[in-house]
């Protein structure tokens, strides 16, 4: 495993980070999610590969993932040794503190999650969506007074249009505030727009990107054409708000993943992933395992170096499109 550190900041994770949203107790919104015993083996190989870097959030299966979590940093590493993130912001329970970026969500879901997590504290505490109904300095103040409480250590952000990150960014610095180091990005062969203006502004700040779903929810690791087995072979074609997640002219870059997979002898995952991983803005890319291969094919891919020819060949097909999931965590 290889280690670096988030954006310009001082923690060290593993330069892969193990999804948690794969994680749930029955019952809870996910019927393809894993139980702790199902988890079992996931989270004993991340610790075998060295992955100390977990992600989870309040919202995923109802609370149950952040249990699910706590318990095994208990039974399979130490607090010591996993940089544990998580994140607020989608409905938790029907209050007005259970869902937004208000100063009521931020102290009410700091604590419910550090309950369900069964810690003092959390690594790295993320808006998981921008709120355009909290004023900006509201949400970032009550955020700095977590990290000053001690509940939290640092900050980050997830999907949003370029202006907003710059926007809270420049809140926070403008008042001494707690600045985010690290932004959840949707990054992937076939979702390149945070390019355009997000990574350049992350660049410029110092800050980490921690991409998610960067195989397009499995899309480049299989031939075109070919059904998931993964969430039960239900993966969505469009976001929450009809926007398509896939265009027809992505056949195009999946056969080039697999005509590089298959000259070099490696799997298609270990090219989609070394492409997002060769990106100077990319700290640690999120995967959400449910078979042994999901992280086997990850760490893999931190030897793989692609050439000039083939990464001009991954992105010679690669068609413009509107980011998906702003408006929503994935899944919801």
């Amino acid at each position: 495993m290889d280690y670096t550190r988030l954006g310009t900041s001082g923690l060290e994770v593993s330069r892969i980070a193990l999804g948690c949203m794969s994680f749930g107790r029955p019952g809870n919104g996910f019927d393809w999610a894993l139980d702790a015993e199902g988890a079992e083996p996931i989270f004993r190989q991340a610790v075998e590969l060295g992955i100390t870097f977990w992600d989870t959030a309040n919202v995923y299966s109802a609370g149950t993932s952040e249990e699910i979590v706590g318990e095994a940093i208990t039974r399979y590493s130490t607090r010591e040794d996993v940089v544990l993130a998580t994140k607020l912001f989608a409905p938790m329970g029907s209050g007005p503190g259970g869902k937004g970026l208000s100063r009521r969500a931020v102290f009410e879901q700091v604590d419910a999650s550090l309950r369900r997590l069964g810690t003092d504290y959390i690594d790295l505490y993320q808006i998981h969506r921008f709120d355009p109904n909290t004023p900006v300095a509201e949400t970032m103040e009550a955020l700095h007074d977590v990290v000053k409480a001690g509940k939290v250590r640092y900050l980050g952000a997830s999907s949003m249009w370029a202006w907003q990150f710059s926007k809270m960014q420049y809140t926070a610095e403008l008042n001494g505030w707690t600045p985010f180091i690290s932004v959840q990005d949707q990054y992937n062969l076939v979702m390149r727009e945070e390019e355009r203006e997000m990574f350049p502004l992350l660049a410029d700040q110092g800050v980490g990107s921690i991409p998610w779903s960067p195989l397009a929810a499995g899309l480049v690791a299989r031939p075109w054409g070919q059904t998931s087995t993964t969430r039960g072979g239900m993966n969505p074609t469009t976001d929450s708000a009809g926007t398509p997640l896939f265009l027809d002219s992505d056949q195009g870059t999946v056969d080039a993943v697999q005509r590089i997979a298959e000259a070099r002898e490696v799997s298609m995952a270990q090219v989609a992933m070394a492409w997002v991983l060769r990106n100077p803005v990319v700290s640690a890319p999120i995967v959400g395992a449910t078979k042994p291969h999901h992280l086997a094919d990850a760490v893999a891919a931190l030897d793989v170096e692609l050439t000039d020819d083939e990464v001009a060949a991954l992105e010679e097909h690669y068609t413009p499109r509107t980011p998906t999931y702003y408006g929503t965590p994935s899944g919801y």
